[in-house]
């Protein structure tokens, strides 16, 4: 079948998404997703020789854990970790919701995108449709917690149980996670203030590539690093997530590992290390035949809180590298912009 007319209009307007588009059944994908062949995924790019190291969490404050982490933010600014603590059942569960969310028929989630706060849940497609020139094959539901009561109320029902108990879960694991990063930072306690400047706003995002009849031609999600302080991934056992390999040029494929996380450095806290920590650029490739789904938890600063080099980092007289920015300036200009790379955190640098 040939794509519609108004491809743009069916997408986003229509609220159809990506998915829309293959539930049509196209035999190759609208011109409007075919990258540029500069940006598409090259194959024989893929480094073998290097891999993200996977840790166990069960003794998360013993210190050869700790300096496993540590060693694996400084130099690969991924890994992936089991025994985090939250149930497997929920977390398949969850990840059973996603697909139930997203094959809700269009009208219901159309009603959801026109009738719910932007504030607190947000459907939408690709990365930013209307600053790009290409879009990304993919569709994405926003969900923010900004509290327990809040989710509860305005998050869609299908999914939202789920999603709540997950988040909540994922509170304990990323706060422990934060507090082994941070005290490497020469951070002894996580107050208030630290939690508000590096977990204020939290983010479950429920990520869905639905397959592509030319996957070669198109982007999942373009290469870019995130603007989180970390980002928390579960990702399904489909994969097609590759990370920046250490040569610059190449790409690791992050395999799923059952019951895992991923855990990637966001630019945050590579600002608030002063590059002692590494955001790493990565990407998403789509599936010729099978739907993938991912659910990356964005632990980002609260919007008025301002991202800089810690003093605890600075104290021995080391020059700061980055200015002092508004969160929300930095997180607007992210998404006033295609995904580039790592070029959003320039903007932050002295």
């Amino acid at each position: 079948m040939a794509a519609p007319s108004n491809v743009i209009d069916f997408v986003v307007n229509q609220v159809n998404g990506v998915k829309g588009l293959a539930d049509l059944g196209l035999e190759s994908v609208p011109n409007q997703y075919i990258q540029s062949p500069e940006e598409r995924f090259d194959n024989g790019k893929i480094v073998s020789e290097e891999s993200i190291p996977t840790i166990d969490f069960t003794n998360w404050d013993d210190p050869e854990v700790a300096e496993s982490i540590y060693n694996a933010a400084i130099k690969q600014g991924f890994f992936q970790i089991v025994n985090h603590g939250i149930p497997i059942k929920l977390i398949e569960d969850l990840k059973a919701a996603v697909h139930r969310f997203f094959e809700l028929p269009v009208e219901e989630k159309k009603f959801l995108k026109e009738n719910t706060p932007s504030e607190f849940v947000r459907l939408a497609t690709s990365f930013s449709p209307h600053a790009e020139a290409t879009l990304e094959w993919k569709d994405y539901l926003q969900l923010v917690y900004a509290s327990e009561e809040k989710a509860k109320e305005y998050w869609p029902a299908v999914c939202r149980d789920q999603a709540v108990e997950y988040m909540k879960c994922a509170e304990v694991f990323i706060r422990r996670l934060l507090k082994v990063l941070l005290k490497k930072l020469n951070v002894k306690d996580m107050d208030k203030a630290r939690e508000h400047a590096l977990m204020g706003a939290m983010i479950l995002a429920f990520n869905y590539y639905p397959p592509c009849p030319n996957p070669e031609l198109v982007s999942g999600v373009g290469h870019h690093s995130d603007i989180s302080s970390i980002t928390v991934l579960l990702q399904d056992e489909i994969g097609g997530l590759y990370v920046r390999a250490s040569n610059g040029d190449g790409w690791i494929y992050v395999p799923p590992v059952e019951g895992a996380l991923v855990i990637n450095i966001g630019d945050v806290l590579q600002i608030m290390s002063n590059d002692r920590y590494k955001s790493i650029e990565h990407r998403v490739v789509a599936n010729r035949s099978k739907t993938r789904i991912s659910l990356p938890i964005f632990v980002n600063p609260a919007p008025d809180a301002i991202a800089a080099p810690l003093p605890e980092v600075l104290e021995n007289g080391e020059e700061p590298k980055y200015r002092q920015l508004l969160y929300t300036d930095y997180f607007k200009y992210f998404f006033s912009k295609p995904h580039d790379g790592k070029k959003t955190i320039e903007f932050a640098k002295i």
